[in-house]
C-alpha cells in the first residue's frame, strides 16, 4: 500500500522533461553542507539512518545512464554515428545498420532500384534474405520471369535465398534463425512486427530503404514513442494467443498505439501461459493494431523454444541451402552467451503509454466483419447463426505445426463421436489450408494432422501468402462470407469488396468450416465469477494501480523519483529556460534552405490516406509522366485539388496524413505537382518516411490545424464511412486500414485556399504563421530536423544519397 501511495504523490511528475543524466550523488540542494566525503554518495539524511529507505534510494544510484526501454537498448546496439556518450531514445533520429534484411517477391523492384543509383554489389550479403513467398501460384510467365530474375540476381551476389514454395519470408526469418533475439531486423513488408515475438525488434521498410541498405548497409529511423502492454493472469483453457490480439485490436481501437513501438511484459506467469508460436501471432498483428513494432522480453520460455530449435538443428539437416548455416545459427554456446545477460528493459525506463490486459478474463475473440477495430466475443456471434462460404487456416500469422494441430483437433474430436471416421466439412463450404513453411508442413504430415484436415475436404494450397493478400485460389466472391486465421479483413484484402472477412483462431476457423456458421469447439472454460474482460489504459494511476504489482508500482515510483530529481538539478542550475520563448539553433547543411515559405492550401481532413493522395490505378504503371502524376496529385480526396493548390503552396491537412499503403508516389506526386512542404496534426509513419526517402518536407503543427478548422470550419464531426482498400494495391498492402476521412460538417470546401501564409524557420526550429493581410501573427517551435535526414533531402531522397555514398572512395 505505501508503494502504491508514494506513485500516486509523485504522479503529477510523469511527464517532468527528460534531461541529460547526472550523479544523484552530484545533486547539489539536497545534501548537507557540513556531509564528509563518504555520506557525499547519498541523497537524503534519511539514508543514513533508516535502512528501509536505503533499500529503495540505492536502486536510484546509477551511472549517468538515463533508463532505457528494451527498444531503445537494442536499437543502441545497431545505430551508427552516435556522438560519445550518446543514449538514444524516443524521438531520435538514427542511422541503423540492421542485423538482417529481408525482401520477398519485390525483391526485383528492389533490385531495379538499387542498380539504378549505380550499385553493383551487395555490401554486406550475409545482411541479406530474399524470398519468394507473394504470389506463389502464379505460373504466368511474367510472374515466372520475375522469379527467375530474383533468384538469379540473389545467386549472382552471393546472398541467401529461398524459392517459391520454400515458405513465407517471416516464418523462413525466425525458423532460420536470421531474425535473433535481442537484435534488430527489417524487412520490406509491414508483418515484420512479427520477429519481436522472439525478442527480435522487427519493423518494416519501403523498397527505397531496401534498396540503401543492400547499396550501404544502413538505413535511418526515428525511434518512435513506446507502449508498455502488461499482461495479468493466465489464459484460460481455449484462449489463444489469437483471441489476445483479436481482442487488443478491438478494446483499444482509438489509435492508442498508432505508430508505436510495442513492449510486452507480465508476471512471470502470465508470460508462461503465452507460447513462443502465441507470441509471435501477436507480435505480427501488432502491425494490424497500428504500431510499427511488437517485441516480446527475451525470458526463459523464449529460452526453452531455442534450446529446441538448437537441438533439432543439430540433429537433422535443414530445409536451407545446400550448404546450411542454420546449425549455427541455434547453437546451444551462442545460446548460453544469450541467456547469461539477456538485454532487458532498465527500471524506470520511461513509456508513453502504459496498457494493462489480464489475460484470464479473455474469451475467445473474432474480429470483423471487414475490421479489426472490431472484435466481439465468439458467442455472441454463435447465436447469430452467421453462415460462412469459405474458411482459411493460412499465413505467416497462424498456420505453424501448433496452429495446423489445434485446427486438425477439431476434426480428430469430432471423429471420436462419429465412428472414428473423420467428418466432413459443410457441404456450401470450402476450406483451404497452406502452412506457414514446409518444414511446418512436414512437421503436421508427421503427426497426422495435415491428413486430418485433409480428410475432413480442405484443399491444400502451397506454403505461401496465397488468400492472405488477395492472390491465388479460393478469394471471396461477391457476397460470400469467409472466416479466417491470417491477420487482415478490410474490404477486397482477400477477394471482393462486396464480401464479409472474418478473422479468428485456427480452431474456430476449423469448427466454423465443420458446422458451415462462426462456430467454436467448445474447449473454452469461463473461469468462475467472470464478469467481462479486465483492461485499463492511459495514464491515471488510479486506474493502472488496480492491475499493476507492487514491484511494478516501485519501479514506476522510482521512474517518477528520477523526473523530480532531473529537475531539480536544472531548477538550480538555471538551465530550465523557457523554450517556447527561446529555441536552439540548429545546424544547417549545404544545399539545404535555412527557410520554407508559401501561402496555405488547406485539405481538411483527418485520416487522408495515401489512396487518396495518389491513386491506385496508377500505383503499378511505370510509365505515368510527372505531369501526369501533378494533375492527379489528391484526386482521390478531392478532384478539384489540381485546380486551386499552385506551385510553391505549402500543403496543409489534419490529422494522421498520409496514412495506408507504402506507395512512394503519394509523396512523389505532391513534389510533381511542386508543393515543396507538407504541414499536418500528425503523419502516417509509412508516409513520412517516402517523404525524407524522396526529398519531400513535412512538419507537425496541431495548433495550425486547430487554428485553420476555428477559422474556416468548425471541428470534425460526421459519421464514418466503411474503408474500402484500392483493387490495384496488391503488392503495397503494409499498414492497417485507417480510420476514414473525417471532413467537417460545416464547409463543404474540401481544399480551399486560405490566404495565410507559413515560413518555416529551420535554423530555428520554428514556424511562423501570418492569418491572411492583417491578421494574427503567432509562432510556435517545432521538432528539430537532425543532419542526417537534412542531407537525404539535401541530395534529393535517400536513392540520390546512395548514390553519392557508393561514388565517395574507400
Amino acid at each position: 500500500m505505501e508503494v502504491k501511495a508514494r506513485g500516486v504523490a509523485l504522479n503529477g511528475l510523469r511527464y517532468a522533461p527528460r534531461f541529460q543524466r547526472t550523479s544523484i550523488g552530484q545533486v547539489q540542494p539536497f545534501r548537507s553542507s557540513t556531509a564528509n566525503a563518504a555520506e557525499a554518495q547519498y541523497v537524503f539524511h534519511s539514508q543514513l539512518e533508516d535502512s528501509s529507505a536505503a533499500d529503495l534510494f540505492s536502486s536510484l544510484k546509477k551511472s549517468q545512464q538515463s533508463p532505457q526501454t528494451l527498444t531503445e537498448k537494442i536499437i543502441q546496439k545497431y545505430s551508427l554515428g552516435l556522438p560519445q556518450g550518446k543514449l538514444v531514445k524516443s524521438g531520435d533520429y538514427v542511422t541503423l545498420a540492421p542485423h538482417h534484411c529481408m525482401t520477398h517477391d519485390n525483391s526485383w523492384p528492389v533490385a531495379l532500384k538499387f542498380m539504378s543509383i549505380g550499385a553493383s554489389k551487395i555490401h554486406d550479403k550475409k545482411q541479406i534474405v530474399m524470398t519468394l513467398d507473394h504470389d506463389v501460384q502464379n505460373k504466368s510467365e511474367s510472374n515466372l520471369k520475375k522469379y527467375r530474375q530474383i533468384e538469379e540476381f540473389a545467386k549472382k551476389q552471393g546472398v541467401d535465398f529461398y524459392p517459391a514454395g520454400r515458405g513465407i519470408g517471416h516464418q523462413i526469418m525466425v525458423e532460420e534463425g536470421y531474425a535473433w533475439p535481442g537484435t534488430l531486423a527489417v524487412a520490406s513488408d509491414s508483418h515484420t512486427n512479427m520477429y519481436g515475438g522472439i525478442g527480435c525488434l522487427g519493423t518494416p521498410v519501403v523498397r527505397t530503404d531496401a534498396a540503401s541498405i543492400w547499396a550501404t548497409g544502413r538505413t535511418w529511423w526515428q525511434i518512435p514513442p513506446i507502449t508498455r502492454v502488461t499482461f495479468t493472469g493466465v489464459l484460460p483453457r481455449g484462449v489463444t494467443g489469437k483471441d489476445v490480439i483479436v481482442a487488443l485490436c478491438g478494446l483499444f481501437s482509438k489509435d492508442e498505439v498508432l505508430n508505436h513501438a510495442i513492449e510486452f511484459t507480465g508476471s512471470e506467469a502470465s508470460l508462461n501461459s503465452l507460447p513462443v508460436d502465441d507470441r509471435l501471432t501477436i507480435a505480427n498483428m501488432t502491425t494490424e493494431w497500428g504500431a510499427l513494432t511488437g517485441l516480446f522480453p527475451i525470458d526463459s520460455v523464449l529460452e526453452r523454444w531455442l534450446r529446441y530449435k538448437a537441438t533439432m538443428a543439430a540433429l537433422y539437416p535443414s530445409h536451407e541451402l545446400p550448404t546450411s548455416a542454420t546449425h549455427t545459427r541455434f547453437d546451444h554456446n551462442r545460446l548460453s552467451e544469450l541467456f547469461a545477460n539477456p538485454l532487458q528493459a532498465d527500471k524506470g525506463a520511461k513509456y508513453a503509454k502504459y496498457l494493462y490486459l489480464d489475460l484470464s478474463s479473455l474469451a475467445p475473440y473474432v474480429s470483423g466483419p471487414n475490421s479489426v477495430k472490431v472484435a466481439t466475443p465468439l458467442n455472441k456471434l454463435e447465436n447469430q447463426h452467421i453462415k460462412i462460404n469459405k474458411a482459411y487456416l493460412v499465413s505467416c500469422t497462424n498456420s505453424r505445426a501448433s496452429d495446423l494441430k489445434a485446427a486438425a483437433k477439431v476434426f480428430k474430436d469430432a471423429a471420436a463421436e462419429n465412428g472414428g471416421a473423420i467428418p466432413k466439412i459443410a457441404d456450401h463450404v470450402n476450406f483451404y489450408i497452406a502452412a506457414a513453411s514446409l518444414p511446418e508442413q512436414e512437421a503436421a504430415e508427421a503427426t497426422g494432422d495435415w491428413q486430418a484436415m485433409l480428410d475432413a475436404g480442405a484443399q491444400p494450397l502451397p506454403a505461401g501468402c496465397g488468400p492472405c493478400i488477395g492472390l491465388g485460389t479460393g478469394l471471396l466472391e461477391p457476397g460470400e462470407v469467409g472466416i479466417s486465421a491470417s491477420n487482415r479483413n478490410f474490404k477486397g484484402r482477400m477477394g471482393s469488396t462486396e464480401a464479409k472477412a472474418y478473422l479468428a483462431s485456427p480452431e474456430v476457423v476449423a469448427a466454423s468450416a465443420l458446422k458451415g456458421k462462426i462456430s467454436g469447439p467448445g474447449w473454452y472454460e469461463r473461469p468462475e465469477g467472470w464478469s467481462g474482460v479486465i483492461r485499463k489504459g492511459g495514464n491515471a494511476v488510479s486506474e493502472e494501480d488496480k492491475m499493476i504489482t507492487a514491484e511494478e508500482a516501485l519501479e514506476k515510483a522510482i521512474g517518477q523519483l528520477d523526473s523530480l530529481l532531473e529537475t531539480a538539478e536544472k531548477i538550480m542550475e538555471g538551465a530550465m529556460a523557457d523554450t517556447t520563448a527561446k529555441s536552439s539553433e540548429t545546424d544547417i547543411l549545404p544545399g539545404f534552405p535555412e527557410k520554407v515559405s508559401g501561402e496555405i492550401v488547406f485539405c481538411d481532413a483527418d485520416n487522408i490516406n495515401t489512396d487518396g493522395i495518389y491513386p491506385g490505378k496508377y500505383t503499378y504503371q511505370d510509365d505515368v509522366t510527372t505531369e501526369k502524376m501533378a494533375e492527379v496529385c489528391m484526386s482521390n480526396y478531392d478532384p478539384g485539388f489540381s485546380s486551386i493548390a499552385k506551385e510553391g503552396d505549402i500543403l496543409v491537412s489534419g490529422f494522421n496524413f498520409g496514412c495506408g499503403s507504402s506507395r512512394e508516389q503519394a509523396a512523389t506526386a505532391i513534389l510533381a505537382k511542386k508543393i515543396p512542404l507538407v504541414v499536418a496534426g500528425s503523419f502516417g509513419n509509412i508516409f513520412s518516411r517516402n517523404s525524407i526517402n524522396n526529398a519531400l518536407m513535412g512538419v507537425e503543427v496541431p495548433k495550425l490545424v486547430q487554428r485553420l478548422r476555428e477559422t474556416f470550419s468548425g471541428m470534425p464531426s460526421i459519421e464514418p464511412k466503411a474503408v474500402v482498400e484500392p483493387s490495384q494495391n496488391r503488392e503495397s498492402l503494409d499498414s492497417s486500414p485507417p480510420n476514414p476521412p473525417t471532413v467537417p460538417r460545416k464547409e463543404k470546401l474540401l481544399t480551399r485556399r486560405t490566404g495565410w501564409t507559413l515560413v518555416w524557420d529551420v535554423r530555428h526550429s520554428r514556424v511562423e504563421i501570418q492569418e491572411g493581410a492583417g491578421g494574427p501573427k503567432w509562432s510556435q517551435t517545432v521538432g528539430t530536423l537532425p543532419p542526417n535526414v537534412q542531407e537525404i533531402i539535401a541530395c534529393g531522397g535517400l536513392e540520390k544519397w546512395v548514390k553519392k555514398q557508393i561514388q565517395l572512395p574507400a
